[in-house]
């Protein structure tokens, strides 16, 4: 679960599929810097999404819930695709270190910051939304401290990036149905409670290891 540099390992990095749009995007001449600003660009229309379809109802809201997922999905092919550009493709950039790691903190504050609004006819919500975002920040700042102190960067979980977006499109796809059994809004509350227990954990497992890691030199 851990790698020599800054970058979280991942299966689908391996596939056909994934090498194929790779290839094209190096093609292109598309910069790797540029997939990792549209993973913003992707995940602002998540959030808006998330946002408004507290107002909305029926057909309207089950839009809203489907664009956000795509808007989740996409945050993580730019994800996927930045790096693979960068290194398999042979165009890192020498910023391509902030291109690769802010974007993402930002995205990670608009997405929970969007499912507390989602949700904020339950109790808390906004401000489990905005925790959410902060300890999602959080377990990549402890990450990153690692690094700094010249340890390998630790990816574990059980809320590394991967699950919560894992957690927040589960939530929004079951959202789309829930209106025939829960108050709109309460799948979505449940799945933040469920990222700021797991960022909370996730936080405690990297600080271990990396003191442990550090008393052992």
């Amino acid at each position: 679960m851990e790698t020599e540099i800054a970058r979280r390992p991942l299966r689908s990095r391996q596939t056909a599929w994934a090498n194929a749009v790779a290839r094209l995007l190096v093609q292109w001449r598309v910069p790797p810097n540029a997939i990792s600003v549209a993973s913003v660009a992707h995940t602002l229309t998540a959030a808006l999404a998330l946002y408004f379809s507290f107002a909305a109802a029926g057909g309207q809201r089950a839009l809203l819930l489907v664009i956000a997922i795509l808007g989740i999905q996409g945050r993580l092919l730019c994800n996927l695709f930045d790096g693979m550009v960068a290194v398999e493709g042979g165009r890192k950039t020498k910023s391509g270190e902030i291109f690769n790691d802010l974007p993402d903190r930002i995205a990670d504050a608009l997405l929970f910051i969007g499912a507390g609004y989602a949700a904020r006819p339950h109790a808390f919500a906004l401000e489990l939304g905005y925790l959410a975002a902060a300890l999602a920040i959080f377990t990549a700042y402890v990450r990153m401290l690692g690094g700094a102190a010249g340890l390998k960067q630790s990816f574990i979980g059980p809320m590394a990036k991967q699950h919560r977006m894992a957690v927040l499109t589960a939530a929004c796809l079951l959202s789309i149905f829930e209106t025939h059994f829960l108050p709109a809004g309460t799948v979505l509350w449940a799945a933040i409670l469920v990222v700021n227990a797991g960022c909370l954990i996730t936080i405690w497992r990297r600080a271990a290891r990396m003191a442990r890691e550090l008393e052992a030199r």
